[in-house]
């Protein structure tokens, strides 16, 4: 986002039809739970506590402070207008969310609320009959929202979700390492990518910090160098084609590959986790590494997981592929909106209105570092760090949503296993183009 949300707006204005005519296929396949204690809610309208109030259940990813902590403030203040609801909040790491999801997808019995980023996984859901049609509840709410902010969640123009933040993915790093190592500035072409690792490695510092067990942080590093070098249109053919095998393809595996061979990454990163006292966030917050490739909410979690570098911290965009045929400010990214259960209680959507009305996207922004999706909430961002994200934003020619959301479930995954497969040096770049192909042809 830009200092103003509108320069969003503009940003996606020309590449909005991206998620128009993106082709979402393929089904859930069932994940156990695994958990104790975490139910969705049932298939009819709604559930009542012993008070005799309607329970709306919320299932949201909002594991670190401050958002951990404003979460159940926005609740409380919903109940306290509403004495008749209880929010429900369950909360869950990303990875453990992303299991269950799928199998109560497999089962057909979501959360009244629940988190999506939108794209295939939400269309998914739709198609199965599972999602409620917001276009007329929200009506009043849509207009008060930046435009770029919802598309995500928008299909066959209906509105099936409420977005509560936008963002993008660039590198975080540490502007005393970089000046240690003698980068003077942040690297603009991959070449001068791979050459700033070596110059950190042979200061004595961890160029990269990387969570290797999560999978989806290493994914990044392989969609960015798809759509550097395929472009924006490049990266939408394939997914039309449902054909990967392409030479540009090949060439961000093999683009990436080099990157792994200079072995830029902390100590043990395969199995490290990303918000973990010794995982890739707090690496970067204990100023144990130099660079990580993350979305805006970086400086969060690494103030969280570890003590925070502060004005250290700096942000650049993916570096340009020499005869790629994407822009260096084509953005790879997306946000985060929360959808509605077909058949869940009005007080499902009522909190919703509430939870993104101007007022409380103001308390989003300031207290949570959130982009603001209201227009009425941007003069809350203050944050030094997420108006380093907006000015990428501010510049962008193209946007890509995350490739893991973007494409049915399965591809999804599928990029994100043999991309981890190839950092770990299991799988080459063809084969990680075959891979994804064929699960992408089978869906």
């Amino acid at each position: 986002m830009s200092a103003s949300t509108r320069a969003v707006t503009s940003v996606f204005g020309a590449s909005s039809s991206s998620f128009s005519r993106r082709r979402f296929l393929g089904t859930a396949s069932a994940v156990g739970l695994g958990a104790a204690g975490l139910s969705a809610c049932s298939d009819s309208g709604s559930t009542t506590d012993s008070q005799g109030r309607t329970v709306v259940e919320w299932w949201n990813i909002q594991t670190t402070e401050p958002s951990k902590s404003v979460w159940p403030e926005r609740a409380k203040a919903f109940e306290a207008a509403h004495p008749d609801v209880r929010i429900k909040l369950v909360t869950m790491e990303n990875d453990a969310y992303k299991s269950k999801m799928t199998a109560l997808t497999s089962s057909g019995k979501l959360p009244d609320i629940y988190h999506t980023w939108g794209g295939g996984v939400l269309k998914q859901q739709i198609d199965a009959g599972l999602v409620e049609d917001l276009t007329s509840s929200i009506s009043s709410l849509t207009g008060t929202l930046v435009p770029a902010s919802v598309k995500a969640y928008q299909f066959d123009g209906k509105t099936y979700a409420v977005p509560f933040d936008i963002g993008a993915v660039g590198f975080w790093y540490n502007k005393a390492l970089f000046a240690k190592a003698g980068i003077q500035a942040p690297p603009t072409t991959w070449a001068d990518y791979l050459d700033a690792v070596k110059k950190l490695k042979s200061a004595g510092i961890t160029p990269i910090a990387l969570a290797g067990k999560e999978k989806w942080p290493g994914m990044y590093y392989w969609a960015y160098l798809a759509m550097r070098i395929a472009g924006i249109d490049g990266m939408q053919a394939a997914a039309d084609a449902k054909d990967f095998t392409g030479d540009d393809f090949v060439k961000a595996g093999e683009h990436l590959k080099e990157l792994v061979a200079l072995q830029p990454f902390q100590k043990g990163f395969l199995g490290a986790a990303y918000s973990t006292p010794t995982g890739e966030a707090a690496a970067m917050g204990n100023g144990k590494a130099a660079m990580e490739l993350m979305g805006q909410w970086a400086p969060v979690v690494q103030a969280d997981a570890g003590k925070g570098i502060g004005k250290d911290l700096g942000f650049f965009p993916f570096p340009a592929v020499a005869g790629g045929k994407g822009a260096q400010t084509d953005v790879f990214g997306g946000g985060g909106g929360y959808a509605v259960r077909k058949g869940a209680p009005k007080a499902a959507v009522d909190f919703l209105k509430f939870f993104m009305s101007a007022e409380s996207d103001r308390i989003l922004v300031s207290k949570s570092s959130m982009m603001p999706v209201v227009e009425d909430a941007t003069s809350a961002l203050t944050d030094p760090n997420l108006k380093l994200v907006s000015d990428a934003l501010g510049k962008a020619t193209g946007f890509q949503l995350y490739l893991d959301q973007a494409y049915p479930p399965a591809v999804g995954q599928e990029i994100n296993d043999s991309v981890a497969a190839l950092i770990a040096g299991s799988k080459s770049p063809e084969q990680v183009t075959r891979s994804v192909t064929q699960v992408a042809k089978s869906q």
